[in-house]
């Protein structure tokens, strides 16, 4: 992206995007009861609350009435079609790991086979996006965490193994095969790129013609084997992407605040909830999703930039927009065109 003068001037900037991801499959009810929603009903009034207070999109993932992550898909499509009636201009990503939880059988935070997770794309009502990982990556989401943010939960405990050896599976032959099922559902592909590494493999799938549609994603700086949360990988994330991108900054417990706030300075939109953060930044008391974007809110009126609602984001993010050639993705992304002949090509216009 290129910062020019006056780029940080709010009338320069799209209106503020926030993705709220209240449903924090990783935690079990009994570690913040006050904010884990169980019951079906619960969980779409999650999305209504989180909307009321200025979140667009909704990071979605379903539980069980037992409490625990689900894994059927029966169960996503009932939550998409009660958020849907509920609140209709909200943006609705479904979280593309969908086993992101202990399961039953006590082999916790393992992800599903990819047959299991290109059935995303067969969704009934489908949602607007849903998340793709980028390449297969070491996800330790423990690693950034203070011993105080997980201290007497259950992720201190019985799962603290497993969410510190987890890996994201997503090969080359997995996302091709995803993102052409979800671009021929009509669903919009939300990358999570965790370094340059796995944006530049994006672009490689768009300069092949394998996507063919607005480049929306998330740079993920929790640590673990993803970008570190500070404003050097920051850099040189933003120094590569191309001026069309809509991305989204997302890091875990304390260092969401901070980079959501540098992410609000530049331009950029940004992501809250108890599936990133539990706590206040002196950690006195948890904080429920709705306090997160309330607070984001609040500081986004300070920087002057308002505050996209649903049809807004809708525009922002080009939901529903797709691309029929390479040269007009290309073209619409910020990409220099593909080289042709002996020309070497440049990275970006």
């Amino acid at each position: 992206m290129n910062f020019l003068d006056g780029s940080l001037f709010p009338e320069n900037q799209d209106k503020l995007v926030i993705t709220a991801a209240p449903y924090g499959p990783e935690w079990f009810p009994s570690d913040y009861p006050e904010d884990i929603a169980v019951t079906m009903d619960e969980q779409i009034q999650k999305a209504v609350d989180c909307y009321e207070a200025g979140a667009s999109v909704l990071h979605l993932h379903v539980r069980e009435l037992d409490g625990k992550g689900s894994k059927r898909l029966s169960k996503f499509n009932e939550l998409i079609a009660g958020v849907r009636k509920a609140v209709p201009d909200m943006i609705i990503q479904v979280g593309g790991s969908i086993s992101f939880a202990p399961p039953e059988d006590g082999a916790a935070a393992k992800w599903l086979h990819d047959d299991t997770r290109h059935m995303l794309a067969d969704l009934d009502p489908k949602p607007d996006q849903v998340t793709v990982t980028v390449n297969t990556t070491q996800m330790n989401v423990i690693e950034q965490m203070d011993v105080r943010d997980y201290a007497g939960t259950s992720m201190g405990g019985e799962t603290y193994e497993a969410y510190r050896e987890m890996i994201v599976p997503s090969g080359p032959g997995f996302i091709e095969e995803h993102v052409k099922r979800l671009s021929a559902a009509g669903i919009q592909s939300a990358f999570q790129f965790y370094n340059i590494n796995s944006y530049e493999s994006v672009e490689r799938l768009i300069r092949r013609g394998v996507y063919k549609g607005p480049l929306v994603c998330n740079w993920v700086a929790i640590g673990g084997g993803m970008d570190q949360p500070h404003i050097y990988s920051m850099a040189n994330f933003l120094r590569a992407v191309p001026d069309g991108t809509m991305l989204t900054v997302e890091s875990t417990m304390l260092n969401t605040l901070p980079i959501n706030m540098m992410g609000m300075a530049m331009g950029l939109h940004v992501r809250c909830g108890i599936e990133d953060n539990i706590w206040s930044q002196d950690r006195s008391a948890k904080v429920t999703t709705v306090e997160q974007i309330q607070q984001l809110v609040r500081i986004a009126k300070e920087f002057g930039r308002p505050v996209a609602n649903g049809k807004e984001a809708r525009e922002i993010l080009k939901i529903g927009v797709f691309y029929d050639t390479v040269e007009e993705t290309l073209a619409a992304n910020g990409f220099a065109p593909n080289p042709k002949g002996g020309q070497q090509g440049f990275l970006r216009k």
